[in-house]
């Protein structure tokens, strides 16, 4: 089993789905927790809940990736806190599918690629100034990045900008044992826009029916990338997009 004993761990926009899932994989691992949520801090508060249940120290810190400052922030809070940051994992976003290229707004564009983009950029950025060195920064991509779907323009768009920057920054920091990769994942079940099990009937059916094993991804299957990403396992492991798609060809 994996240690992350003594290893402090920020995970943005883990108060539910991945992130949530992330985090308490990490807490169980031993590891201490920055929790980060925009504005449910109801949500927050539980995972914080849990996580001090299995013994691990955690705060939560509400902060706007959208916002530079208040990244800035986050990770102030963190290294006051803990007095170090040695894993990093860009998670926060929000989705938007079923939407042609002739049908998204401006205000659309804006609001995916300033949490989706922008946000991942200044996180990474964030992470490679203050973590560790032998540090791991990890960022969630999508499997739209690698697939394109109709409907996804807009979301696969800002979500695989920050791809290129986990290139770059693993070149720039990889001298410090820092490694830097992605996780691709499928689309996922109870999580993000699968969280209502009736939402987007169409779309769940595309997209099981494109798997050979017959279904969407759980959070269990991307916080075990996680956890190995995370640990010395993947030590010489730079620079890489894992896909966690089951096979599927969409």
């Amino acid at each position: 089993m994996n240690n992350l004993n003594d290893k402090v761990a920020l995970i943005t926009g883990s108060a539910r789905g991945l992130g949530k899932a992330i985090a308490e994989r990490y807490a169980a691992l031993g590891a201490n927790i920055v929790i980060n949520y925009s504005k449910d801090k109801a949500s927050a508060d539980e995972v914080v809940s849990n996580i001090k249940a299995m013994g691990a120290k955690v705060i939560s810190v509400q902060a706007d990736v959208s916002k530079v400052a208040d990244i800035e922030r986050l990770f102030a809070e963190a290294k006051n806190v803990f007095g170090k940051i040695d894993i990093v994992v860009a998670n926060a976003g929000v989705e938007m599918v079923e939407t042609p290229v002739i049908e998204f707004t401006e205000e659309q564009f804006d609001k995916l690629f300033s949490i989706n983009t922008k946000g991942a950029y200044f996180t990474m950025q964030q992470a490679a100034k203050n973590i560790e060195d032998n540090g791991r920064i990890i960022y969630i991509a999508s499997s739209t990045t690698a697939f394109p779907v109709a409907g996804m323009a807009v979301y696969g768009g800002s979500k695989t900008t920050p791809r290129y920057m986990v290139d770059v920054l693993s070149k720039e920091i990889g001298h410090r044992g820092v490694t830097v990769n992605s996780i691709i994942p499928f689309a996922v079940d109870h999580s993000g826009i699968f969280a209502d099990q009736e939402a987007y009937p169409e779309l769940r059916k595309s997209l099981v029916d494109s798997c050979p094993m017959g279904r969407l991804a759980e959070v269990e299957d991307v916080a075990n990338i996680a956890e190995f990403f995370a640990s010395d396992l993947s030590s010489f492991v730079n620079g890489q997009h894992l896909l966690v798609n089951g096979g599927a060809t969409q």
